[in-house]
């Protein structure tokens, strides 16, 4: 498996525990990444070939101290590097100057995630200021935005292009009360996410390496990121295998664990069926925080 990008999770913590989040993100999360642990993750990347780094959360900013000095080392080391958050630090556009000039010219894009679940509207006033004072600075943004189940997907520009309908997973399992449902059997691929060649993958603040977010192949404080990708077989590992000969139906089909008649979509079948696996694959189906277990 060839990467390119790596998505770090610095930390599960969040201000804000929205109804969407598929890392459930909230300020009762616990894991967060030391800087130590930043730095050996980014010699490893560079070792594996990764070319574009982003760190996101949960708020990465909510660990601003780390936060800057893992840009400034990741900018120094070649990678092109990007920054999501929900912008909670920018209640005006000079709080957002302030926040951000340490990272003007170091960071290729500041992506911003703004929209109902967040704070009641499609973009909410510290998300403007912080598009604002990111323009002054000559920062690229990009935009998450997330549709309400009942809403039409609106238009994304960053990370996500265009990916602005609720994926039914982690804590936005919990809305599927408010979307139609389909037969479970009819959900036969994974429309999101390549499993054999993904590009990129997420890391979170305990070392998992996730190739979709609670699929972890590897962990890189155990096994180098190089490593974990070179043994990679997607076809033989127990999750990843049957998604890609099915979709989520075949994993049902192939460990038949308990599940419905119908569901909202892909996502929200293969996390069901995923978090009834977990005592099957507690190594695999990781770790606790991705499933909503927070102590």
């Amino acid at each position: 498996m060839k990467l390119t990008g790596l998505h770090i999770l610095l930390t599960y913590q969040c201000t804000y525990e929205c109804e969407h989040c598929f890392v459930w993100g909230s300020p009762r999360q616990s894991g967060t990444l030391t800087l130590e642990q930043v730095e050996d993750i980014l010699k490893q990347a560079k070792d594996a070939g990764v070319e574009s780094i982003y760190f996101e959360g949960g708020e990465p900013f909510l660990y601003y101290a780390i936060l800057s000095k893992g840009v400034r080392l990741a900018a120094e080391m070649g990678f092109s590097v990007g920054i999501v958050s929900n912008a909670y630090w920018a209640n005006t556009v000079a709080d957002a100057m302030e926040n951000l000039q340490p990272f003007a010219g170091r960071i290729d894009d500041l992506t911003v995630s703004s929209d109902q679940y967040h704070c009641g509207k499609c973009l909410g006033e510290c998300p403007q200021n912080a598009l604002v004072a990111a323009k002054w600075l000559n920062i690229s943004t990009g935009m998450i935005s997330v549709a309400q189940p009942e809403g039409n997907a609106p238009q994304t520009h960053g990370q996500i292009e265009n990916e602005g309908a609720v994926m039914y997973r982690g804590r936005a399992s919990q809305l599927v009360t408010r979307a139609a449902l389909h037969p479970w059997e009819g959900f036969t691929e994974c429309p999101h996410e390549d499993l054999r060649e993904p590009g990129r993958v997420h890391l979170d603040p305990l070392g998992n390496l996730h190739i979709c977010q609670g699929v972890v192949i590897g962990n890189v404080f155990e096994k180098s990121l190089w490593q974990i990708c070179d043994e990679y077989d997607a076809d033989a590992h127990p999750i990843c295998g049957p998604l890609l000969a099915g979709g989520p139906a075949a994993l049902v089909t192939e460990y038949n664990p308990p599940h419905a008649s119908s569901y909202a979509d892909a996502c929200h079948l293969c996390y069901e069926a995923r978090t009834a696996l977990r005592v099957r694959f507690p190594d695999l189906l990781a770790p606790d925080q991705m499933y909503g277990v927070i102590e």
